[in-house]
């Protein structure tokens, strides 16, 4: 029997291109598959168009009060039906039609079923016309301390298992988060297995009313980091955050490395930090940045 994938879809004022969004999930070629859609107060046409599929079966859909993407996403996930797999959708994408196909085989394929598993692939950059950009930086390198640090995948491009909804529906956070995604990989990195693909599956819209592209998942310049002084701490709180939830259920490794970001910045601890022994970020630029931001007790 071929497994049950949901597709998790939160929309807000999406009017422009959410019907090329859906039609994109729907010309999938995985079959056992359905699309779950929560809005989240839009106040555009976006509601009457997400009607038109629902009167056509093609989506099933939630009407809800406006509480931002990330928690729309976590709204999402709790009033999902049982599957094998979820998987998250912007509203303004197209996805290439074996995304779906593609990951839940890369999925299964994976020796060990019963844990937390996390597949993201790579993605590529388009503007609003749908005009190819340009293929992003690799962001393969996958770990705890990584996790705490640097979210490697886009929600967009990710998809898990049931072991992974089933963690965090246990502990379910509600505040001082930066993405569902990042929360995601900082879940399955600590309790389960990440596995990345580097063919791009997602044509990622770039444009002035996109919700859920943050900082983390952008381009970044040099430095650019110490020059925006709230992504640090709030890095630093989502962390916390982690630990609250989360941190009896750590080895004893993992409990040091949260502790060490999550202490006071005394200057044992910073200097811990600053010569921390292996490259934590996935592109060099980022990697000086955090280590300056370590040196000026930024984090």
């Amino acid at each position: 029997m071929i497994a049950k994938v949901i597709v998790l879809l939160s929309t807000y004022n999406g009017e422009k291109y959410i019907k090329e969004q859906i039609d994109s999930i729907l010309n999938q070629t995985y079959s056992n598959m359905t699309i779950l859609v929560r809005d989240d107060g839009s106040c555009d046409k976006t509601i009457r168009i997400l009607k038109e599929y629902e009167e056509q079966e093609k989506i099933k859909l939630i009407l809800g009060e406006n509480k931002g993407f990330v928690n729309s996403f976590f709204e999402l996930l709790k009033l999902a039906p049982e599957a094998s797999y979820y998987a998250f959708s912007d509203q303004d994408d197209i996805w290439e039609k074996d995304k779906i196909e593609r990951a839940v085989k890369i999925l299964e394929e994976q020796s060990c079923l019963e844990i937390p598993l996390m597949y993201y692939s790579n993605y590529d950059f388009y503007n609003s016309n749908m005009e190819f950009l340009k293929h992003p930086q690799k962001r393969d390198k996958i770990s705890f301390t990584n996790s705490l640090l640097e979210c490697v995948n886009a929600g967009m491009a990710t998809l898990i298992n049931k072991n992974a909804r089933e963690k965090m529906l246990s502990n379910f956070p509600d505040q001082n988060l930066l993405g569902h995604d990042w929360w995601i990989y900082m879940v399955c990195s600590a309790f389960g297995k990440v596995i990345y693909d580097d063919v791009s599956k997602v044509r990622h819209r770039m444009h002035s009313n996109n919700i859920s592209t943050k900082d983390y998942r952008e381009e970044k310049k040099p430095l650019e980091g110490l020059t925006n002084n709230k992504h640090f701490p709030k890095v630093k709180n989502q962390i916390q955050e982690f630990a609250n939830y989360y941190y009896q259920d750590l080895n004893q490794n993992q409990k040091q490395t949260i502790d060490l970001f999550i202490k006071d910045t005394n200057c044992k601890n910073q200097l811990r930090k600053i010569f921390y022994p292996k490259k934590i970020m996935n592109l060099w630029k980022e990697e000086i940045t955090l280590r300056i931001g370590f040196l000026l007790k930024m984090i």
